[in-house]
């Protein structure tokens, strides 16, 4: 293993989720490489959906929450140049031999990257609150 993976498993931490001998590969994959990197570039996706909200939902901010939620999941599903911007974020962490998996299934392995950053910036919608205003 080169340098830059063990750095990079060691930087990342441990596998989040459970895993098992029943978990299919994209799930194994989904645990053990896309969940910590999630965790450790959420406050870099949180500066970048601020970031793209001053610059693309000047009202936002005085949107409610229903609909500041349905505004993330939009504009993640909808804007391919900003949904390719955050994989990016995610992909730039892989190793190597996670970049060669994830090539094998990318359609499948972006759905479960997008859902989960998705449900990731819901769950802090509050951010965009306190830290906007």
């Amino acid at each position: 293993m080169t340098d830059r993976d063990t750095f990079l498993k060691e930087f990342r931490g441990e596998t989040l989720g459970t895993v098992s001998a029943q978990s299919s590969a994209d799930e194994l994959f989904q645990n053990q490489t896309i969940r910590p990197v999630l965790k450790l570039q959420n406050d870099l996706f949180i500066a970048a959906f601020a970031n793209y909200v001053n610059k693309n939902k000047a009202d936002f901010y005085s949107y409610s929450v229903e609909k500041k939620l349905q505004t993330i999941e939009n504009s993640i599903q909808k804007d391919i140049k900003f949904r390719n911007s955050l994989k990016g974020m995610v992909m730039a962490l892989f190793t190597v031999e996670e970049y060669n998996t994830y090539i094998q299934n990318s359609s499948s392995l972006n759905k479960r990257m997008m859902n989960l950053l998705i449900e990731r910036l819901k769950s802090q919608v509050q951010l965009f609150e306190a830290e906007m205003n």
